[in-house]
């Protein structure tokens, strides 16, 4: 079954949830805030979907802005930026979608649907 790992107040994951339910798709619904994925998952999410390790952080996020990641993430090591991903699940990036073989990041219909349908 596919994991949907969302925040409740996050509109994009509101989005997210609609469209899932709206198709039929089954789906478990994991609150990020509260059960966040820890290092050795984002770790084995990061290689299923073959996306910049970058593109796992909400980089719209009040804490990505606060911590100054956008100046900090570039000289950081990659343990690094896992080390901090699995610290607050407000800092990866939502909603995170887990299927049996692939993980996408963000909302995006399209990409979603050429994965699900």
């Amino acid at each position: 079954m596919l994991k949907v790992y969302c925040y409740s107040r996050c509109t994009t994951c509101q989005k997210a949830l609609k469209w899932l339910e709206a198709k039929g798709i089954e789906h478990k619904v994991i609150d990020i805030k509260e059960d966040h994925p820890d290092e050795k998952t984002l770790r084995k999410y990061y290689k299923m979907s073959g996306l910049p390790l970058k593109r796992f952080f909400n980089t719209s996020g009040l804490q990505y802005r606060e911590l100054e990641l956008s100046k900090r993430l570039p000289d950081m090591s990659e343990d690094e930026q896992f080390q901090l991903l699995a610290s607050d699940g407000m800092l990866v990036k939502r909603p995170l979608l887990v299927g049996k073989d692939f993980v996408l990041t963000g909302f995006k219909e399209a990409e979603w649907a050429e994965k699900l349908l």
